[in-house]
């Protein structure tokens, strides 16, 4: 039986299109749903689009003060159907600035196919909405996601945002212009090796408005 996975996406990976892009296919078999990761932070890398997440016992050191509960908590989207080909090219697209690491996280709701009218609002653009009570999340679900293994110098306190993320850089990462993405070359070779060449892209890029 083939081994399925789940993971946790946090950062560029919430684009539907550029998680396409990497894995080379729709994703008819795919499922996603709004998710939370409790006691972790998620932080800009400097001069780079794409973020980074710590557990905050390691992030702690970026900031003068505790963060509340509330603040140590990454929204992102939870993907289920995975399979080792899949994994294989997201391990290659994240790097060696990653490690893949078991967490658990907890769905804020019910899991979408990737390919449905509804997966888009899995991961809202503009103004997230608020967070739910975290002694009432369902519960948790074990996955996998990308946790920065470089070094803590290389970011920045500031938090990450997809809003910001959507509005300034997206049109790097989907369209036209990621032809030239230095970040998809080693992911398209790998996947040309293995006789797919497709790169599944869109053409546009929807800004978020205020």
């Amino acid at each position: 039986m083939t081994q399925k996975y789940t993971a946790f996406f946090y950062g560029t990976l919430l684009h539907p299109a550029i998680l396409r892009r990497v894995i080379g296919h729709e994703g008819q078999k795919l499922e996603i749903c709004p998710a939370l990761l409790l006691d972790y932070t998620r932080h800009q890398i400097k001069h780079a689009d794409y973020p980074a997440v710590l557990p905050y016992s390691r992030s702690r050191e970026l900031y003068e003060h505790d963060l509340s509960p509330e603040g140590r908590v990454v929204r992102g989207t939870l993907v289920t159907g995975l399979e080792e080909a899949d994994i294989e090219l997201l391990d290659i697209f994240e790097g060696n600035e990653y490690i893949r690491e078991n967490i658990s996280a907890y769905p804020l709701a019910a899991f979408v196919p990737l390919s449905s009218p509804e997966s888009p609002s899995a991961v809202p653009l503009g103004t997230p909405p608020p967070l739910p009570p975290l002694d009432s999340l369902t519960a948790p679900i074990p996955a996998q996601t990308y946790v920065w293994s470089q070094p803590i110098s290389r970011l920045s306190s500031n938090i990450w945002e997809y809003t910001d993320f959507m509005r300034d850089s997206a049109h790097k990462w989907v369209g036209a212009d990621a032809n030239s993405n230095a970040d998809y070359i080693e992911v398209d070779r790998r996947r040309a090796m293995n006789g797919n060449t497709a790169t599944t892209e869109i053409t546009s890029v929807v800004v978020p408005t205020q």
